[in-house]
């Protein structure tokens, strides 16, 4: 020990490093203690909600960092969930017990199958207040995902998926599909070519099985809903966005109609500006 340096101020180092590495074990650090805190103290005033995203299937959370930005720059706490795509029986209790741990209002916002997601995790939640579906599934109770994306032709993806073995906890076999290097005309037409390339190396693949799963809940016959149609998707067809929106009787709807699969990534601005409705809307 250096001669300088007595025990007493070894121990308070200690002490405030082991602090310190408390508040990272917990939930999400130092961004779930955000998320809990009020955004206001005047008495009486409006707590603007958190909003949580949820991505879908050959993704990753980072697919959301152009809508966060703008999020943020108006004032919201946002959290882009990870979300394990490993069907509804295990995506929805996680991204459930997300939402437990965040105190105040919630708009709950997902892409693709994060929507299928959103709509089992958020049953029962009395704090989430808006679903806002970007280019997203949004299924009824009984329905999988394989039943709506063969309900209307023009998906494209299933042709440049990779289907990849792997071992689950129990010993059995389950096959995770990735998205292939010739996947950009069909799943993300509209953005540069070296955006999709760092897209394609960085997606997180999920589980074929995420199609046969069916929906155990659908949050969106109690929970006011927003919705996004990507007008040139060849993952989930158009017109079966349009249809589960119908169904779910949205507050709004918005069509972007040059945009791929990937509209948060290639129309943020667009994105981000429904988001801010529904938010508004619960205020």
């Amino acid at each position: 020990m250096a001669p300088n340096v007595s025990r007493r101020q070894v121990l308070a180092t200690g002490a405030a490093l082991a602090g310190s590495a408390a508040l990272l074990a917990t939930p999400l650090g130092a961004e779930a203690a955000t998320a809990a805190t009020p955004q206001t103290d005047r008495p009486g005033a409006n707590i603007k909600p958190t909003i949580v995203l949820v991505h879908g299937g050959y993704a990753d959370s980072s697919c959301w960092n152009g809508v966060i930005s703008k999020l943020q720059r108006e004032g919201y706490t946002t959290i882009a969930a990870s979300n394990p795509l490993r069907g509804i029986p295990t995506d929805a209790p996680y991204i459930g017990s997300l939402l437990d741990s965040i105190s105040g209002p919630v708009v709950l916002v997902a892409h693709s199958m994060g929507g299928t997601v959103i709509t089992n995790a958020a049953a029962g939640k009395s704090n989430v207040k808006a679903l806002v579906y970007i280019a997203a599934f949004v299924p009824d109770v009984g329905e999988t995902q394989g039943d709506l994306i063969n309900k209307f032709p023009g998906s494209e993806v299933l042709p440049v998926s990779v289907p990849v073995p792997y071992t689950k906890p129990d010993g059995t076999t389950g096959t995770d599909l990735y998205l292939s290097k010739d996947g950009q005309a069909a799943f993300a037409a509209d953005i540069p070519t070296e955006t999709f390339r760092l897209l394609q190396a960085t997606q997180r693949p999920f589980d074929a099985d995420s199609f046969i799963y069916p929906t155990k809940a659908a949050a969106w016959r109690t929970i006011p809903s927003w919705g996004l149609v990507a007008g040139r998707d060849k993952a989930i067809p158009p017109a079966c966005e349009r249809f589960m929106y119908s169904r779910a009787n949205a507050r709004k709807v918005v069509e972007v109609p040059t945009s791929s699969h990937v509209v948060m990534i290639s129309h943020p601005r667009t994105v981000a500006d429904l988001i801010l409705d529904a938010a508004a809307a619960t205020s």
